[in-house]
């Protein structure tokens, strides 16, 4: 029993389905793994042990009456700190909020609940989830279980780094320019931004926003398809609709799928690492019977477009604070809320018509192939004293998001984009490849990524399997 926090959360559902093991045995597994490895890598920063003992009890009580509680019987999952959760402390990084405790859940976080998790923690994330690199001054910075020297990217680190290191099964995150995809790829484990829709956030200040998502994190694909189910779906509150389940079948023959390969992200700089470390991607597609060829559609002014919609959506939330305390905020948070400000109208206009003329243009990308491959990441897991990375194969980055294109132009199309693991680096550190779908088609997504999980990437070359860290 005390090797359940080596499962898949597909296999614990199973278990705790057929009565082979109680919720309770599984939590306790989970939280010695935390006691042993946290110290080290700090991923879980808020713990509600108490509460997550009584979710356990409440899933044991339910098998016994015959009963299931939902999806998540009995599973155990870490919410990431922008997520409110009635009763646990919601810091979203910053020292204003230190104290914060929501009255309600966050509409995710109650679907969770509702499907019957197991809520032991929050998962760490940067100061109001800006940057993808995990440290804010409430709780320090969270490191890759891969390396504790190197960062577990963000802002969905904290939650990328429990899976990695076998705290969690399954956790939830967020993406606004890649922060469930570039922790995910940095940690070795799978996380998907849905379309815009798909998993409906609320509250929220511009319910029709599609730059920002929520959505899930695991070990595998079946694990993410699973906890996809849990937090999919239309809410009358929220206008924007994404793709609708059902999540399976996951069992799919690839072969014949038109796949468009870019080692470079459409010609952004990548690191030398990053590009030998896929440099197998394209024959592993092949090998399951892809087409695959070099091709890539046309981002251009992806990056302008996301930086001045991004800075918009910052002063819209961030504005009042930065009016009353600026010096309470980092850095990059200022720097986006002044972005902002300095705009005209009409460059948000542009902005706004930029993205459409892009979006059709990806649109008939995607009448000539079915999926799109690309580094997830330009650069591999960089050291945590590094604010950001500041240059590529060098080549200097104009500001703090422009290391991350491969993921923000992504997110600029409005195309739900997964990140699976795609090698490792002679060293061990965990090297993710993005595949893209057109809006809408995430079930392809996972499809394929279940076929990938077994190729044998997962076995590090630094020893043993992905999950054999810290």
């Amino acid at each position: 029993m005390t090797e359940l926090w080596r499962r898949r959360a597909v296999d614990l559902a199973a278990m705790l389905a057929a009565g082979e093991v109680s919720a309770r045995e599984v939590l306790d597994a989970h939280l010695a793994r935390i006691e042993a490895v946290d110290p080290t890598v700090n991923a879980i920063v808020t713990r509600s042990y108490e509460r997550a003992a009584a979710d356990a009890d409440r899933a044991d009580a339910a098998h016994a009456r015959g009963e299931s509680l939902g999806a998540l019987h009995g599973l155990p999952i870490a919410h990431k700190d922008l997520a409110d959760t009635a009763g646990i402390r919601t810091t979203m990084g910053s020292p204003l909020l230190a104290g914060n405790v929501p009255e309600r859940d966050a509409l995710m976080i109650a679907r969770l609940r509702a499907a019957g998790c197991v809520t032991l923690g929050k998962t760490n994330t940067p100061e109001f989830g800006a940057g993808s690199h995990t440290f804010n001054p409430v709780f320090g910075v969270t490191r890759n279980p891969h390396d504790p020297r190197r960062s577990a990217g963000g802002s969905s680190g904290g939650a990328a780094a429990a899976l990695a290191a076998g705290m969690v099964p399954i956790a939830d995150g967020s993406d606004l320019g890649g922060s469930l995809r570039n922790p995910a790829s940095f940690c070795g484990v799978v996380g998907l931004r849905p379309t815009p829709g798909t998993v409906p956030s609320w509250p929220s200040a511009d319910p029709w926003d599609p730059l920002a998502t929520e959505g899930p994190m695991g070990r595998c694909a079946a694990d993410v398809a699973l906890l996809l189910g849990a937090m999919a779906g239309p809410h009358p509150q929220v206008p924007i609709r994404g793709a609708e389940g059902p999540w399976s079948p996951l069992e799919l023959d690839p072969a014949g799928l038109r796949v468009a390969w870019s080692p470079d992200a459409g010609g952004l700089p990548v690191a030398r690492a990053v590009r030998d470390a896929l440099v197998g991607v394209p024959d592993r597609l092949a090998g399951h019977g892809c087409r695959v060829e070099d091709a890539f559609p046309d981002l251009a002014h992806a990056s302008a477009t996301f930086q001045t919609l991004r800075a918009v959506g910052f002063e819209r939330g961030l504005g009042p604070v930065y009016d009353r305390t600026p010096e309470l905020l980092k850095d990059t948070i200022r720097w986006n809320v002044e972005l902002a400000r300095s705009l005209r109208a009409a460059d948000v206009g542009i902005a706004l018509r930029e993205r459409a003329a892009l979006q059709e243009r990806v649109r008939r990308f995607f009448d000539d192939v079915d999926l799109i491959a690309l580094p997830t990441v330009q650069v591999v897991p960089f050291p945590v004293e590094l604010d950001w990375v500041h240059e590529i194969e060098g080549v200097p980055m104009e500001n703090y998001l422009t290391w991350m294109r491969s993921c923000t132009d992504i997110t600029v199309t409005g195309c739900p984009a997964i990140s699976v693991p795609g090698g490792f680096t002679p060293e061990g550190l965990p090297v993710g490849v993005q595949l893209v779908a057109a809006p809408g088609r995430e079930l392809l997504l996972l499809q394929v990524a279940h076929a990938l999980d077994g190729d044998g990437v997962l076995d590090s070359p630094a020893g043993g399997d992905r999950m054999l860290v810290v």
